[in-house]
């Protein structure tokens, strides 16, 4: 029964090494991906769009905008910048296509969350710029995350199908499928801030890995010196001299 049971760990844990190897595999073409995303040319809309099609993932391909700010209808995510607690401004981009980009324009302070306050940073008239694509969320992230507060123009997560039903933008055949968050952009006043995005890709694959195989070498260890013990026994169970 023992070597049974250690056979069943012995498997059950290597498999759960092999799992970690391939997810590392993946991680490492992940992050190589993005990285070579985010250093290559800006493309035009129209090509990203293509893209999209294409592969359906295009997160941080550097994009070239055009367009008019629609300030009706700005919506107020809860983050963080360089220490500061307060909000990522989301703003409608009506193109001269007639697509329109739901843009992170970038971070305000907690108290500049009244557009109000940062009147001189509400662009009028025509914009150009380089943003980062980026794939919107499916659902909230985890359970630990807040609802979002619609009503109070509060999201704790970047909900792209309610900011987009709330700017009168859902099933608009012109709607972008994606984000853009801002890159640099120059704004009177200084905010809403760009360049908010920041590339978090966790990689502990290989020391989860390692921690599998190194319980499965354990066991097998302490089996090994089990099966010893019992090897040295005599017959009738008693230690020899």
């Amino acid at each position: 029964m023992p070597a049974v049971f250690t056979l069943i760990g012995l498997a059950v844990l290597i498999s759960l090494g092999n799992w970690q190897v391939r997810r590392l595999a993946w991680k490492e073409d992940l992050i190589a991906t993005i990285d070579a995303r985010i250093a290559s040319e800006p493309i035009s809309l129209e090509a990203a769009l293509a893209e999209w099609k294409k592969i359906g993932d295009i997160a941080y391909q550097p994009v070239r905008l055009t367009g008019t700010f629609d300030h009706s209808h700005e919506f107020h995510v809860n983050s963080t910048d360089k220490g500061d607690v307060g909000w990522n401004v989301y703003t409608p981009l009506v193109t001269g296509d007639g697509h329109t980009v739901l843009v992170n324009r970038g971070f305000v302070p907690y108290e500049k969350k009244d557009a109000e306050s940062r009147a001189a940073g509400q662009i009028e008239g025509p914009v150009a710029f380089v943003g980062l694509a980026r794939t919107p969320l499916a659902e909230k992230p985890n359970y630990f995350v807040p609802d979002n507060d619609v009503a109070g123009n509060v999201f704790y997560w970047r909900d792209f199908a309610t900011m987009a039903k709330e700017a009168g933008l859902a099933g608009d055949p012109g709607l972008v499928p994606f984000f853009v968050e801002v890159r640099e952009m120059e704004v009177s006043g200084g905010w809403p801030r760009g360049g908010v995005t920041r590339v978090r890709l966790p990689n502990s694959h290989l020391q989860y890995a390692v921690t599998w195989y190194g319980l499965a070498l354990t066991l097998a260890g302490v089996f090994a010196a089990f099966a010893w013990s019992r090897l040295k026994r005599r017959p009738d169970g008693a230690e020899p001299s």
